[in-house]
């Protein structure tokens, strides 16, 4: 039973797993639990695995009358939890972070059924710490996660990532014809998340011109919330380089294009940026808790992978920062292998076989 999500962060990792658990036990039954109304309610089938939900939701930091709701779907979640553990028999409990990690692997610990934390963040949110109390194992994906878990059950392994972007040689030909892009010019990739990031969105907005001005092409991933007004920005003006979407599939081919990527640092951009191993700047979103995008991107910025801008700067030096990358080859080389130095590409079978201990 794999339990968690309410982010891309949280599902993907998740659905890596059973993936890499079915590839090896094809004859396993595997059944998810998320938050109903979330993203994996949809994302999870999609990948052909069964889900039910909670009516779990989480507690607003703002004083809100949701607040007042809490309580009765926290127990109401606990209990359905507790039926859904009893009925399926799981011979093991994985949780994901989300909403819904935390009342099933609460429900599982308490029936002694054998449970499996995989925290993606350098920071680790405080339902994932009260759960480690009773899990068996964490597997983390940045060294040095002691002082938040228990030390003799931490397993180092990396975040499960998606496999297409195991493979991106041979791929930047097919990528140019893809997005239609000049194969002469040099890529900015703009990557915002699904739903967008108003700073990242802004920034490129403001120095489009310059980009294009300068020789560059730009391949931006606008999000959701954000494509109408910035298709129309770009249509206004007249710019023949800029090259909007409102959300890319084919993450291969992106990062096949890309000379350069600016990202924020949730913990499944980071693992895939590591993969990737081109130069990136990282602008860490401010608006989550205990700032741990921040805390993901110091961890590669420390070691030299990766540059950082702020948030509340990005809007006005973003165009400087891709400058003092795109024309320094050493410091692109040296960006790549040093990101590149810190992939975990077997994240995945590195769990798999953690949990395989756990039923052993």
């Amino acid at each position: 039973m794999i339990s968690g999500g309410g982010t891309g962060g949280h599902i993907y990792p998740a659905i890596a797993i059973a993936n890499a658990w079915v590839e090896k036990h094809p004859d396993s039954e595997v059944l998810f639990v998320g938050a109903l109304g979330k993203m994996e309610m949809q994302k999870v089938p999609e990948a052909g695995y069964k889900i039910i939900g909670l009516p779990v939701a989480g507690l607003q930091r703002s004083l809100t009358w949701k607040n007042l709701s809490f309580p009765f779907k926290l127990i109401k979640s606990l209990a359905k939890a507790g039926e859904i553990v009893r009925d399926f028999k799981p011979q093991v409990v994985i949780g994901v972070g989300g909403y819904a990690s935390g009342p099933v692997l609460y429900a599982a610990q308490g029936k002694k059924i054998p449970t499996l934390i995989q925290e993606q963040n350098s920071y680790a949110g405080i339902t994932n710490k009260i759960l480690s109390r009773r899990a068996k194992t964490i597997c983390v994906a940045y060294p040095n996660m002691q002082s938040f878990f228990p030390s003799d059950r931490l397993v180092l392994t990396g975040n499960p990532v998606r496999k297409d972007i195991l493979h991106l040689d041979g791929k930047r030909e097919k990528a140019m014809a893809h997005f239609d892009l000049d194969p002469t010019r040099k890529t900015l990739l703009v990557l915002g998340g699904s739903l967008g990031a108003r700073t990242l969105n802004q920034a490129t907005l403001k120095d489009m011109q310059a980009f294009e001005n300068h020789g560059y092409q730009v391949l931006w991933q606008s999000g959701k919330y954000y494509f109408k007004d910035m298709s129309k920005a770009v249509e206004d003006s007249g710019l023949e380089h800029i090259h909007l979407r409102e959300f890319i599939r084919e993450m291969d081919l992106a990062y096949s294009a890309a000379d350069v990527i600016v990202s924020r640092a949730g913990a499944l951009s980071v693992s895939e940026l590591s993969l990737v191993g081109k130069p990136v700047i990282f602008i860490p979103s401010p608006n989550v808790a205990e700032d741990h995008q921040t805390k993901n991107a110091m961890a590669y910025v420390l070691q030299e992978s990766a540059l950082i801008l702020k948030d509340a700067e990005a809007v006005g030096q973003m165009k400087e920062e891709v400058d003092s990358i795109m024309n320094e080859p050493d410091l692109v080389k040296r960006l790549s292998q040093n990101i590149r130095a810190l992939a975990k590409p077997n994240a995945a079978e590195e769990i798999v076989n953690e949990i395989e201990k756990l039923i052993a």
